[in-house]
């Protein structure tokens, strides 16, 4: 299997309608691993207490924030994700000249769980996730049973006044703050002249690995990535394609648009095969801070024939049940199929071998889909008077999902 991966999108006024930031991420993964959507509250730790990641144990921070996260169900960390200050993450593997390391270490998706529990900012997010990076390092496989898949990490981080580009190779890194149009990353160094934030000794680095003269002017893409690779020109080719897609919205970009990015199947952007995307986000930030964000997740593949959910950050939100997947005993094989997964699973069988009957499954679910973002409008618009109402509202919309494809 060559992976390929995936891409983030970002878009802000005045790209956007009605004042808001519109974030996106396709997770592209191997075609048989389950990814589950979780939540995970606010806690407070005591004095010495380490949290237990992917691979390795770190120092716990005394605070976390309410995390909603889209995940391989089986590690620790994140492709992507929100908090309660309305941040959101998706990473992005990188190749480049310096070599990725296979020892255990941080996965950039546990940076971007890191970086949403402890950060209410996303400038404070990149400082988190390099303060980070330069303690503990990144390293280890990214594949459940394939121990030499290892990467280097970028990251696209919003909140609801900006956006930053986090790249990194090995501890070094440079950052790139967004503040108006749009912008995303995929498999490939993106981050050229305009570097707002950097690791101290990037540049020295650089250039005592020739690299770089120390006198023409720095460009971390062209300095730190590989003349070209199969990899690097598939996500270039990507990259341009969702390019393209962004600016045909002529400025007018929505959470519909996004979404419609994210199921383009002819750009690669939505990906078939072994490596497939796995799942999907789509979130809403309004830069009126008075005004909730409302974040959309398929857990489910293939979000073209996949619903998008609303998730809204209120107290005591009930645990997403029908998408996590079930705990099993040391000596059980794991099974990471939840709920909703095996649901699908058997209606993607049905949408394959019955055209007409498939064709309706799907109109059905975007009606469904339709009617849900109809009622999240009214709460970006005005707000959430009764916060309890919706305590359930991601399990609700997936339960309405599994009636729906029960009846199919």
């Amino acid at each position: 299997m060559e992976p390929s991966s995936c891409d983030t999108f970002v878009a802000l006024p005045p790209s956007t309608e009605g004042q808001r930031i519109i974030f996106g991420k396709n997770s592209d993964r191997p075609c048989d691993e389950v990814q589950e959507v979780v939540y995970f509250p606010a806690r407070d730790y005591g004095a010495g207490e380490k949290v237990e990641c992917t691979y390795i144990e770190i120092e716990q921070v005394p605070h976390t924030y309410a995390v909603v996260l889209s995940r391989p169900a089986w590690l620790w960390g994140a492709e992507m994700g929100a908090n309660e200050h309305q941040v959101c993450i998706g990473n992005e593997a990188v190749w480049g000249k310096e070599s990725a390391d296979g020892d255990e270490a941080l996965l950039g998706m546990d940076l971007v769980r890191l970086g949403l529990e402890r950060a209410e900012t996303a400038e404070k997010a990149v400082d988190v996730i390099t303060e980070l990076l330069k303690k503990y390092g990144q390293g280890g496989s990214c594949m459940e049973d394939e121990g030499g898949f290892t990467y280097h990490n970028s990251f696209l981080i919003s909140d609801r006044k900006e956006a930053w580009v986090l790249e990194t190779s090995g501890k070094y890194w440079a950052a790139e703050r967004v503040e108006g149009g749009h912008r995303h990353i995929s498999n490939q160094y993106s981050i050229t002249t305009k570097i707002d934030k950097e690791h101290t000794e990037m540049r020295e680095y650089a250039q005592s690995k020739g690299w770089w003269d120390g006198k023409s002017e720095f460009n971390f893409a062209a300095v730190y990535s590989f003349a070209t690779t199969a990899r690097i020109e598939a996500s270039g080719s990507r990259y341009c394609e969702g390019t393209k897609l962004l600016e045909k919205s002529n400025g007018h970009i929505t959470a519909e648009t996004m979404m419609d990015i994210l199921r383009d199947k002819d750009s690669g952007i939505n990906m078939e095969g072994m490596f497939m995307t796995t799942g999907s986000m789509v979130s809403v930030i309004p830069t009126d801070p008075t005004l909730p964000g409302v974040h959309y997740f398929t857990a489910t593949p293939d979000p073209e024939r996949s619903l998008f959910k609303p998730f809204i950050f209120v107290r005591h939100v009930n645990p997403l049940k029908e998408t996590t997947s079930p705990t099993y005993g040391p000596d059980d094989p794991p099974d990471h199929k939840h709920k909703l997964f095996i649901k699908h699973e058997l209606v993607s069988a049905i949408i394959d071998t019955y055209k007409d009957r498939g064709q309706k499954i799907k109109e059905k679910m975007r009606q469904l889909e339709k009617e849900n973002m109809t009622q999240m409008e009214t709460i970006l618009k005005h707000g959430v008077e009764t916060s309890d109402f919706f305590a359930n509202l991601f399990s609700s919309s997936v339960q309405q999902e599994m009636d729906a494809y029960s009846k199919s």
